[in-house]
């Protein structure tokens, strides 16, 4: 492997640490890539209204078109099973397949998702299904949206509904992606949709994200699913930028809103006591029965990392002043380290099923110099994560899979297209793609993985 803090651009090894059956893919979702935004009967979603809000998208751009996914699935499918993985993390777009979150299915929508799946596994390509990747329908959102408790019931509903089409086709079947960011970006921020400004509603939010992913586990459990089931978040370590009482007790504070708000529940059946107290009248209403569902037990628990978190009182620590560290195009710092101590704690902290790296990757910015794309700066990014999941399973953290973060150039939200995460160079404009240098690598370092487990037998 490499050096965590390594800065020199490296080569593919074999590592023995990671086992035969440890999965590596490539991840993407639905509205970040599909486009055909109205095509074959797909309802608005609460994205496609939001990118319309006058300064919501900083380039102004919409969802409309991506990168032409759902045209182009075959050519698309064959470069997933050409770069070698193991796995293909994607997610379904509710409103494509109900496009009013209850009532009518949308069998062309479902068709396509159904090619999605065939299309892989003939490809030999493991199937991984997200159900809740942010693309809430625009239905649901005009009676209320997540803070409608009756949106929990939608949502069982769509997952039954999903199971029962493509259960027996997949691996495994991820709830909801990243809840924290629907509820708080979403919901107290606003600059994620649909655009809500208000800590309560957020608070409520989160709370009916967990119970849906507790009672859909439930269901799909009681229906017979044989697909592995799990729920996948965004997390990171909090380090105090300084070690003053108040940066220690303001870090112990963000640590409980980010990772243990969400973790607690899961794994322990309640929420932690310091973040209650802190939210205080805004904490959600918790109906009896609530909290046992939400810690209905899991397969796997996905894990998104991208950076630490450094935390000061005052608000004055900056990434781009501050730190030494190389930062990405995001403005995040680059911090692998941070991957191995948030495994690490994970295992130590709960006992939690086999981890997933689901969403790992750097946005860089890239340039097109005859036909390739000379990422080094994306490459050294991915293989010193890669390292750092090499570094928790020497400490005995049970890792099931790593996947890159992202195929492709896609819309980043509410940065548009302006950031590029793919491990493959998508021009807007043509919708040609390119692999990366970070591609090529990948794929050579995973035919050293495959090239291992083989001489092993």
């Amino acid at each position: 492997m490499t050096d965590l803090n390594d800065s020199k651009p490296v080569e593919p090894q074999n590592a023995d640490i990671f086992p035969a059956d440890f999965v590596w893919g490539v991840a993407t979702s639905a509205f970040q890539i599909e486009g055909a935004a109205s095509a074959d009967g797909k309802g608005p979603s609460i994205w496609d209204t939001f990118c319309r809000q006058a300064g919501a998208i900083a380039d102004a751009s919409h969802g409309d078109i991506a990168c032409e996914h759902y045209q182009r699935l075959d050519a698309d499918l064959d470069m997933i099973a050409g770069l070698g993985v193991d796995a293909y993390r994607f997610s379904v777009s509710w409103p494509r397949v109900r496009p009013s979150g209850s009532g009518a299915w949308n069998e062309p929508g479902l068709a396509f998702y159904e090619r999605l799946i065939d299309g892989l596994i003939a490809r030999g390509v493991k199937p991984y299904l997200t159900l809740n990747h942010w693309d809430l329908p625009q239905a649901l959102q005009d009676v209320g949206g997540w803070a409608n408790r009756a949106t929990v019931d939608r949502f069982v509903e769509y997952a039954q509904g999903i199971a029962a089409r493509f259960g027996d086709k997949l691996v495994s079947i991820t709830t909801h992606n990243e809840p924290w960011v629907i509820a708080m970006l979403g919901h107290e921020s606003g600059i994620f949709a649909p655009g809500l400004k208000d800590r309560k509603i957020a608070l409520q939010v989160a709370h009916h994200l967990l119970l849906s992913h507790g009672l859909a586990v439930r269901a799909l459990r009681a229906g017979g699913c044989k697909a592995k089931l799990g729920i996948v978040l965004n997390l990171a370590p909090m380090h105090p930028a300084t070690d003053s009482p108040a940066d220690r007790t303001r870090t112990t504070l963000e640590d409980g809103r980010l990772l243990r708000w969400y973790v607690d529940p899961l794994f322990k059946g309640r929420y932690p006591d310091d973040v209650l107290s802190d939210y205080g009248h805004d904490a959600p209403l918790v109906l009896d029965g609530d909290m046992e569902a939400i810690a209905t037990p899991i397969d796997f628990l996905g894990v998104n990392y991208y950076s630490r978190s450094v935390v000061s009182a005052s608000g004055s620590w900056d990434v781009k002043t501050n730190s030494t560290r190389e930062v990405t195009d995001m403005g995040w710092e680059v911090y692998p380290e941070g991957l191995t101590e948030l495994l690490v704690r994970l295992h130590r902290d709960y006992r939690v099923p086999p981890l997933f790296v689901t969403e790992n990757g750097g946005a860089f910015k890239d340039i097109v110099e005859n036909g390739q794309v000379h990422d080094a700066d994306r490459t050294r990014y991915i293989a010193q994560h890669i390292a750092a999941v090499a570094a928790a399973m020497r400490e005995g953290v049970r890792m099931g899979g790593y996947m890159v973060w992202s195929l492709m150039d896609n819309f980043e939200w509410a940065s548009g297209y302006e950031k590029r995460f793919g491990i493959v160079h998508v021009d807007y404009t043509t919708q040609q793609r390119t692999l990366k240098d970070s591609a090529h690598w990948y794929r050579r370092f995973l035919a050293a993985q495959t090239s291992g487990r083989t001489s092993a037998r």
